[in-house]
């Protein structure tokens, strides 16, 4: 039962650092290279001294080396900042990791589209059907 119970824990914390620091990035941030992010999920290491942000951007991945390299600059601060909002015996450093879900997703949606236009396109009269 101690290990659903700190599984639990773990998840708990993750969210509430996802929280503190998506309102961190969006008030406090000033790095015109982060732009417009939003944080997907966080993944804390079993200790607690790490903590993995993956992040999607609405620029997607043509701004991506600026976007990473404003939020590696503004790291310390956001640990800084994160230590003060939540109550763990150690701030976890943050590793900062795209999430290229949301783009992969976009594709596969565009050609799902694709592959439907061609489909109804192939029943239309006048046209030999497949076999």
């Amino acid at each position: 039962m101690a290990g659903n119970r700190s599984f639990s824990r773990r998840e708990r914390v993750a969210e509430q650092i996802r929280r503190e620091l998506a309102d961190l990035i969006h008030s406090e941030l000033r790095d015109p290279r982060v732009g417009m992010i939003s944080l997907t999920e966080v993944a804390v290491s079993p200790d607690y001294a790490h903590a993995k942000v993956f992040f999607s951007s609405l620029g997607g991945s043509d701004h991506l080396d600026s976007v990473m390299a404003g939020l590696e600059h503004a790291a310390g601060f956001l640990r800084t900042e994160l230590g003060k909002r939540i109550s763990l015996h150690m701030t976890p450093q943050l590793h900062f990791v795209f999430d290229q879900s949301l783009e992969r997703g976009a594709q596969l949606s565009r050609l799902i589209s694709e592959a439907a236009a061609i489909s109804d396109h192939g029943d239309q009269p006048g046209h030999p059907e497949r076999s």
